[in-house]
């Protein structure tokens, strides 16, 4: 595939102006990432209570030099319920419920790996479990006042069809402006026959085809202050395969197409997320049709209809 020079320039420049983060003098993938960094807060009533020691008591591990070090590897997880499984804005569960599941092992040095699955259907199944596993390793780096995070990610479906797996490498550039999270990401599939294009739209079939694609996304993050509350906003641009795969789908359906969703997080209890988010795409109906019955429900809906998705996710 060649890529689309001016569509995504145009597309670079729109999201690098709503998501590209100004590092000078201003104060996360992974899939699964990292464990987020928690503060503690010292109340007046601590502080007073230290100033009322006479003696400050001693501890006997760190007077004698036997401090248990922290360790330099971290364990993070989550368990997810969502009401639709959404891929870059077009449904992976028929526009049904999908329970979700990932571990990250991470590295004080910035080395990290780890897996997330979550179960299928209609879209993107090629029997078998009907399940998608993705396995990932990467790095992260400090940039400047940002993080960049880059890797691989593998994406499988055990069991199922031949040609299905395929690779992708991605990078993401975060940082905040005052209390507004940025993240500029970009991911790209080398050319694979997963994502060939086995059935052009109103061509012959072309088996063997091998096809790369390309991901733009930017994303943006505002937390309400005094509140457990983020609200959130995403955009992306997919650059890819114009027909169906070697097995009846596509990462990008109608070769290029913008995706976004806006939506809040909600923390009532510290591991616990409640998630709403409106997701939509500007795949056209006329677009869709020509790939149905593949890119539809089994009551025959475009899978990349406007929704609103609702999950819960326990983290630890």
């Amino acid at each position: 595939m060649s890529i689309r020079f001016a569509s995504a320039a145009s597309a670079v420049a729109l999201i690098a102006c709503f998501a590209t983060p100004a590092f000078a003098g201003e104060t996360q993938a992974a899939p699964a990432g990292p464990a987020d960094e928690i503060e503690i807060a010292v109340t007046e009533a601590d502080q007073a209570a230290v100033a009322l020691r006479a003696i400050e008591p001693i501890d006997l591990a760190t007077a004698t030099g036997q401090e248990e070090e922290a360790s330099d590897i971290t364990l993070s997880g989550s368990a997810t319920l969502t009401s639709d499984y959404r891929f870059r804005g077009v449904s992976q569960s028929d526009e049904g419920m999908a329970v979700q599941g990932g571990f990250t092992l991470a590295h004080s040095s910035g080395l990290y790996a780890g897996a997330w699955g979550s179960n299928l259907s209609g879209w993107g199944t090629f029997g078998g479990a009907n399940m998608e596993l993705d396995l990932f390793a990467g790095f992260k780096l400090p940039v400047g006042e940002g993080t960049l995070d880059t890797g691989l990610v593998w994406y499988m479906y055990p069991s199922g069809a031949d040609t299905t797996d395929f690779a992708e490498l991605y990078a993401k550039l975060s940082g905040s402006v005052g209390p507004i999270g940025l993240t500029a990401g970009v991911a790209y599939a080398p050319s694979q026959e997963a994502l060939g294009n086995a059935f052009p739209v109103g061509s012959p079939p072309n088996p063997g085809d091998k096809e790369d694609n390309l991901y733009l996304s930017g994303d943006a993050t505002y937390g309400i202050s005094g509140a457990p509350i983020t609200l959130k906003a995403h955009l992306g641009y997919s650059d890819g395969n114009p027909g169906l795969g070697p097995n009846g789908t596509s990462i990008a359906p109608t070769g290029t197409y913008l995706d976004w969703l806006i939506g809040a997080d909600i923390v009532p209890i510290p591991g616990l997320t409640l998630s709403v988010a409106y997701v939509d795409t500007d795949i056209t109906e006329g677009e869709a049709n020509l790939i149905r019955p593949n890119f539809a429900t089994l009551a025959g809906d475009s899978i990349s209809d406007a929704t609103v998705v609702f999950s819960v996710t326990a983290s630890f």
